[in-house]
């Protein structure tokens, strides 16, 4: 009996990722996979592959009977989308690298293969080279999985990285970052949190359930970060990130959001430098389990892409067993949170909507305070992203229990403050 098939594959994208998996196929023939046609959209460009695989007729591959595993590694969303559904309807099973088309079009993508039965593997979206869309998928059950915490963009952290450790300005950190390859010409995406969130919208619905929208979820980047918010978190012993992170509340329901964060020095999450990524998953009896590789790349991610390959000869497929053989858990914004807030004029800064200030600084040319307010307060108003305001969450900024809150505030009170 034959314990694995043969793959044949279809490629589309040949750039950094396509050519890095091209030339990893080369090298690994016990897998028995390999490329039979590439389609591109630029056929005057040279490539280092015979001219015979490239095509740029994607009918060539999708129509093709012989070839039974697309894998899709282009940057267009929408034609990656197409791309899935045709090589899913026609009996194929799909590999994808493509975070933005799985993050804005799950719904869709979870009935097609409910449909047709076949498999769509997709390891390499969300943190290239760490497995950690399986280990939520198989080892970690709904019940016992508390919180997850991550960084899961390699440019961000790279670029917030030489603005600590090489005291670079962002504008400078941001050029190297770009000259390296880490950041895109444009930096956007990026920067601004939306390949984070997208990413993000993948792991929610392996770690619980969740089927969201990356709009639905509260989060910006790191474009308004300040090196005056790196010296305050020097000095308090802190590093700044870009964490993604959901956790588990009092109620059952989820907090999920990515914004940047305050983490001590002594935490795994600080020890992620440049462009790696790093996973803490806390769950019921394990405690803390830290994930870390690299989250950019070519040969990172072609990895992550040919894990999947590996894992089709065995037919395997997500269950999605969170959402279909659970209760899923709801995403809620029925919770406080604990931030750091620095900015130029006190005029735009809406005191009255904070439960209460813990620190004040106005005297420094960039003034910052340390206060508690209403999740609601960043999801329905926009202030925390203008006139050059700048928001950091504290190491422990979420707060769910209004018991906590009504004893504090009475305190204040009490106390005359507030």
């Amino acid at each position: 009996m034959e314990t694995h098939k043969q793959l044949a594959i279809g490629l589309f994208g040949f750039g950094v990722v396509g050519e890095g998996l091209y030339k990893v196929l080369q090298q690994t023939p016990s897998l028995k996979a390999s490329i039979k046609k590439v389609c591109i959209k630029n056929p005057e460009k040279r490539r280092n592959a015979p001219d015979a695989l490239f095509t740029v007729d994607r009918n060539e591959i999708l129509e093709d009977p012989a070839i039974n595993v697309v894998v899709e590694v282009i940057d267009d969303a929408t034609a990656a989308f197409q791309i899935v559904s045709t090589a899913l309807s026609n009996g194929k099973s799909v590999v994808s690298a493509s975070k933005k088309m799985l993050a804005e079009h799950l719904p869709a993508l979870l009935e097609l293969q409910e449909k047709t039965g076949q498999s769509l593997l997709y390891e390499s979206a969300a943190c290239a080279s760490i497995p950690v869309i399986r280990n939520l998928e198989e080892y970690y059950d709904n019940d016992l999985l508390h919180a997850i915490k991550a960084i899961v963009n390699g440019s961000t952290n790279f670029i917030l990285t030489k603005m600590f450790e090489d005291k670079l300005s962002f504008t400078d950190a941001l050029l190297l970052a770009q000259q390296l390859g880490f950041a895109e010409s444009n930096p956007t995406l990026d920067v601004e949190g939306y390949d984070a969130v997208n990413k993000w919208t993948i792991l929610l619905n392996h770690a619980y359930g969740i089927v969201s929208h990356p709009n639905r979820i509260l989060f910006t980047g790191i474009q308004a970060i300040q090196s005056s918010d790196a010296s305050v978190a020097k000095e308090k012993g802190y590093d700044i990130k870009l964490i993604a992170q959901a956790k588990k509340l009092n109620n059952g329901k989820v907090a999920g959001f990515v914004l940047p964060q305050f983490i001590p020095v002594s935490e795994p999450l600080s020890f992620v430098k440049n462009e790696y990524n790093g996973v803490v998953i806390e769950s019921g009896f394990a405690d803390k389990q830290f994930f870390y590789g690299k989250g950019a790349g070519s040969f990172p991610t072609a990895s992550a892409v040919l894990s999947d390959i590996a894992a089709l000869r065995y037919n395997y497929k997500y269950e999605y067993k969170k959402l279909f053989h659970h209760k899923p858990h709801e995403l809620t914004n029925d919770y406080y949170l604990k931030v750091y807030v620095s900015f130029d004029d006190w005029k735009y800064i809406p005191r009255e909507e904070f439960e209460w200030i813990e620190e004040w600084h106005a005297q420094a040319a960039r003034k910052y305070l340390i206060g508690v307010l209403h999740v609601s307060k960043l999801t329905t108003q926009q202030w925390w992203k203008e006139h050059n305001t700048s928001l950091i969450l504290t190491p422990d900024p979420i707060i769910d229990d209004i018991e906590i809150i009504q004893v504090k505030k009475k305190s204040l009170e009490l106390a005359g403050v507030g």
